[in-house]
């Protein structure tokens, strides 16, 4: 029979043994959250559909969703590889604005006049900041970018571990653009990213500042454009635009275009379009 001194050390020894199998098992399944590779990308999807039904998604929007998503290795390799903003303002700007560019803003301002007008009445930001983000993020939607299915984009980038947390929320709110029956999953095509329409938007700011400002009953980003101007400038008024400011670096309202995009040569040059635009 064990001394009473030494039954104790056995039932301690036990009890830090099942410890490390059940942290053991809990980093397991971290790992399992997310993946580098396609391999574990179906039972990973598989997972994410129950996380989707339990944060009040339809099982109707997830069948229909994700139901043929694969996973795209040519999203991963682009996430890894972008390198563009790392060049100084001067090459950026030169690179994305040209003067027809410039020509062709000036034009639009013109012939939606009466629209941005109305845009800026009610969220209180000018038409020149709002032409100059439409312009360099698809030329005044020329250039949607509409190559990839932003569903299997997004499922392959809250999939991939570099981030998985940002892009599964972004997934979700996706799903939720099509549960409100704004844009169906074939009509969810984009950048690589999962951008979405003529400014661009990822789906939580769609969810967050989509506007329908048109009137048909649904916030269309992709084909509207007065859905597409107004949701950009509810955007920036819902960060904090100060109506009738100026929109220069050390500006209130240069820290709000920052919101829109993290990358400082990318702010300066919505701030220099802008100035263009505006004959100054």
């Amino acid at each position: 029979m064990p001394s009473a001194s030494v039954a104790p050390l056995k039932i301690k020894f036990r009890a830090l043994a099942l410890a490390c199998l059940l942290l053991a098992g809990n980093a397991a399944d971290a790992v399992a959250q997310c993946g580098n590779g396609s391999a574990g990308f179906d039972v990973w999807l598989q997972r994410f559909r129950l996380q989707a039904g339990a944060q009040g998604i339809k099982s109707s929007t997830v069948v229909s969703a994700l139901s043929s998503v694969t996973y795209d290795p040519t999203v991963v390799r682009l996430d890894r590889s972008q390198r563009s903003f790392k060049l100084s303002f001067t090459q950026f700007y030169a690179r994305r604005v040209s003067e027809g560019m410039i020509r062709h803003g000036r034009a639009l301002m013109r012939s939606h006049g009466a629209l941005l007008n109305r845009i800026e009445q009610r969220f209180g930001v000018p038409a020149p900041i709002i032409v100059a983000i439409w312009g360099l993020e698809t030329n005044y939607g020329a250039n949607l970018g509409a190559r990839y299915s932003i569903i299997r984009s997004l499922s392959t980038l809250a999939y991939d571990c570099r981030r998985s947390e940002f892009f599964t929320g972004q997934l979700l709110d996706a799903l939720r653009i099509v549960q409100e029956g704004d844009l169906t999953p074939s009509q969810l095509r984009g950048g690589w990213a999962g951008e979405i329409g003529q400014t661009q938007f990822l789906p939580t700011p769609y969810i967050r500042f989509a506007v329908d400002f048109d009137g048909d009953g649904r916030k269309d980003l992709i084909n509207s454009v007065p859905d597409v101007l107004a949701s950009t400038a509810n955007f920036l008024a819902g960060h904090g635009w100060q109506r009738g400011a100026g929109w220069q670096p050390g500006s209130p309202n240069y820290s709000v275009i920052a919101e829109w995009n993290k990358a400082e040569v990318y702010d300066r040059t919505i701030a220099a379009m802008a100035d263009r635009l505006a004959g100054n």
